[in-house]
């Protein structure tokens, strides 16, 4: 088993801008077949592969439709589909579409038609989630492309990453309806989707970057978590993604790659109600909370402590400076409290059992209340439990976490579970708010970590790993924090 580090910013651009048994369909490859290779995908299609929704991110990791800006590992935007950019005032930038790019239906990439494409983004009903409460205008002359906002938006290009605002031929675009299949623009072109079953992609030789090494992709939708393994585990599969903590044990420890996610596990304490309003009380349960016996009890140790809201994903968080001025903590006198979760997610519920009693122990009184996310969410933005235990991604489509913190964290965000209203953490994250990406940037972002992280209304539990197998002759699966990698040209069969 192998815990891997976020790729390196060169590989990672790199990698994008070259860029149970019996369990498969009968009749759908499955092992490798020559240089091709089976991919064991976690969840089926959702809007039939639609880039302007979450499948995007599929599209991205078969390396089929590609943007005009990638990530690097700090999250800084790099070059892909444009090759530079400027911008030119608080509310417009100019991009330099690359030339000599073919889309996979022979037509050309130019600027007009990577505008035809965030231009029916913009116009989509609904949105892609990359562009919420952003109004874009897009115009085209020559090879630039220009991009204007209602508002200052230092993260335009950041935006532009998201494979949402993937760029497609116009052939794609029909009505309602994008069809990704035939109309990419990256080293493996999409012809075959059957449904939430499987999907076959063959090398595009016409690639303006590196060829591809591998002559196709075989993916299969296995959504059961103990059939994904046993694919690996029989060599039906030679990727599998999202292999279960509770199968990984059952596997071959070298075909197992555990990579951070930008995903925390945190108990947010109400502080507009309950107990929780006494800073004291909030201080005592931050005091109870054991957070390596969640990692080794209910992880089996395939997690990381947290340390923060942000993680090992996220490398520059490593910068955090030092905590103090912690609240002592009081008694809390048999306080009664609810501690709810939802059971979509395994692990939940397993938290707030070994949480309720560390809880006990320190003078709680605990109930827990467990339901299906659907039937929690709005008694859990609404207030009603005193203490709710999320897993939450931390970096959004951007690629930056001020989104996330503004959302859960400030007196106007509508995600704000602890229900916290605290003038010196809005203070900082509308400093940092208009900030260019980088060091400046990243700093301020740190400074609000540790404004929000003082007032113990969130108490980071634990940073979460994804764990991915690898059948022994795969070489080269991308091993990618944010999901946006998994089959790079560079993956080859050894």
């Amino acid at each position: 088993m192998h815990v891997s580090r976020p790729l390196t910013g060169a590989c990672l651009v790199l990698a994008t801008a070259l860029t149970l048994t019996g369990c498969f369909p009968s009749g759908e490859p499955t092992a490798a077949t020559d240089d091709r290779v089976s991919v064991a995908m976690l969840q089926p299609p959702r809007s039939a592969l639609s880039p302007l929704s979450d499948d995007a991110f599929k599209l991205s990791r078969w390396s089929t439709a590609e943007t005009l800006v990638v990530l690097d590992e700090d999250g800084d935007p790099q070059p892909a589909l444009a090759t530079d950019w400027t911008q030119v005032d608080d509310t417009t930038w100019e991009f330099t579409v690359r030339d000599g790019v073919l889309f996979h239906d022979g037509t050309d990439l130019t600027a007009d038609a990577a505008a035809h494409a965030l231009e029916y983004a913009a116009q989509a009903a609904p949105q892609p989630r990359i562009l919420d409460g952003v109004e874009l205008t897009v115009t085209a002359e020559g090879d630039t492309l220009t991009v204007a906002t209602a508002d200052e938006d230092p993260l335009v290009p950041h935006r532009l990453s998201s494979p949402q605002l993937s760029i497609l031929a116009e052939s794609a675009y029909d009505g309602d309806t994008v069809s990704p299949v035939g109309t990419g623009t990256g080293p493996f072109e999409l012809v075959e989707v059957n449904g939430t079953t499987s999907a076959r992609l063959e090398r595009f030789d016409d690639y303006w970057g590196d060829p591809a090494e591998l002559s196709g992709i075989d993916v299969t939708f296995v959504p059961d978590g103990t059939a994904r393994a046993a694919a690996l585990r029989t060599g039906e599969a030679d990727v599998v993604e999202a292999v279960p903590v509770s199968q990984a044990a059952l596997l071959d420890q070298e075909l197992l790659t555990e990579v951070p996610m930008p995903r925390t596990n945190t108990l947010h304490l109400n502080t507009g109600n309950g107990p929780f309003t006494d800073p004291g009380v909030r201080a005592a349960v931050r005091e109870a909370i054991d957070r390596q016996a969640l990692v080794e009890g209910v992880y089996e140790g395939r997690a990381d402590v947290a340390e923060g809201l942000l993680g090992p994903a996220i490398p520059w968080s490593a910068d955090r400076p030092e905590r103090t001025g912690f609240t002592e903590a009081t008694d809390p006198g048999g306080a009664s409290i609810t501690l709810a979760t939802y059971s979509d997610r395994p692990e939940q519920p397993e938290i707030v059992t070994v949480l309720a009693q560390q809880l006990e122990d320190a003078g709680f009184e605990v109930e827990q209340v467990v339901r299906e996310y659907a039937n929690i969410e709005q008694d859990m933005l609404a207030g009603e439990f005193d203490a709710f235990v999320l897993s939450r991604a931390t970096v959004l489509d951007s690629g930056d976490p001020l989104a996330y913190m503004a959302s859960d964290f400030s007196c106007e965000g509508s995600y704000n579970i602890a229900r916290l209203c605290d003038a010196d953490v809005d203070d900082l994250l509308a400093e940092a708010e208009p900030l260019a990406a980088g060091a400046d940037r990243r700093a301020a972002i740190l400074a609000a970590e540790a404004e929000i992280l003082a007032t113990d209304a969130a108490l980071p539990l634990l940073h979460e790993r994804v764990i991915q197998g690898d059948a022994a002759h795969v070489v080269d699966s991308a091993k990618d924090p944010r999901e946006r990698l998994l089959v790079t040209p560079r993956t080859r069969l050894g």
